[in-house]
């Protein structure tokens, strides 16, 4: 069994002892090292090369989410806070998961879940995608009492709403406090297209771009037709849809 180094940062005493004994649990989880505040954290990290980062975000010195952006070692980033307003900040520096405070033994599991099928796609290494300019594989929506991670493939389209993006999914809608255009920006541009200003979709749950009394439709698997907008039926047609 491959062992997965992981190191613990937090400035609260009493969550570190926590986090540390769940998951002294996992035979295939090492800790190997901890520390209580930014500049702390930046150091361990850099020193010790761990795989896993489990990551506080307020914390003294400097926030969790400047420690994330200034590491010279990279590895998998699971943000652990009490403040919900932060994941749109965490799916924009690649962290694979979110634990919302409090969190328990079943939530931790879950973490630890996606972190084994993230290691089986590619190396410990690799995992982390924090501060890349490139795009973004997941985003964070507050589900019940927590923040879960959406797979944006599993994504069908997005659509602006005020403030918000809406995330459709076979599963349901889900909200995001983000900009359609700040959004837009970090996804693939070789999966998702632009068809009017407040819609873009996941090519790969179209089934047809059909013409349509009115102009465009793109015709989702699921049977939902979304109009194209004159502007953008030229982009649609230029890339061969």
């Amino acid at each position: 069994m491959v062992t997965t180094r992981v190191a613990i940062v937090d400035d609260e005493p009493i969550a570190r002892r926590a986090l540390a004994n769940m998951l002294a649990a996992h035979e295939w989880i090492e800790c190997v090292g901890y520390a209580s505040d930014g500049p702390s954290a930046i150091e361990l990290v850099n020193r010790l090369v761990p795989h896993v980062l489990f990551l506080d975000v307020q914390m003294p010195g400097c926030s969790g989410i400047e420690v994330a952006r200034q590491l010279v070692h990279r590895p998998a980033i699971v943000f652990t806070t009490a403040h919900s307003e932060h994941a749109v900040l965490a799916f924009e520096l690649g962290a694979v998961d979110y634990l919302l405070k409090p969190f328990g033994a079943r939530r931790l599991a879950t973490c630890l879940t996606r972190l084994q099928a993230a290691g089986e796609r590619t190396t410990a290494e690799q995992l982390a995608d924090v501060g890349a300019n490139g795009p973004v594989h997941r985003i964070f929506v507050r589900g019940g009492a927590g923040i879960t991670p959406v797979l944006l493939q599993d994504v069908h389209w997005l659509e602006a709403d005020g403030d918000y993006v809406v995330l459709h999914t076979a599963t349901g809608r889900h909200f995001v406090h983000v900009a359609l255009h700040r959004l837009e920006q970090r996804l693939d541009a070789a999966d998702f297209l632009r068809i009017h200003r407040g819609c873009v979709v996941n090519l790969a749950h179209v089934q047809t771009f059909r013409s349509a009394a009115g102009g465009l439709q793109a015709v989702m698997r699921t049977g939902v037709r979304l109009m194209v907008s004159r502007t953008r039926a030229q982009a649609v047609r230029a890339r061969g849809l």
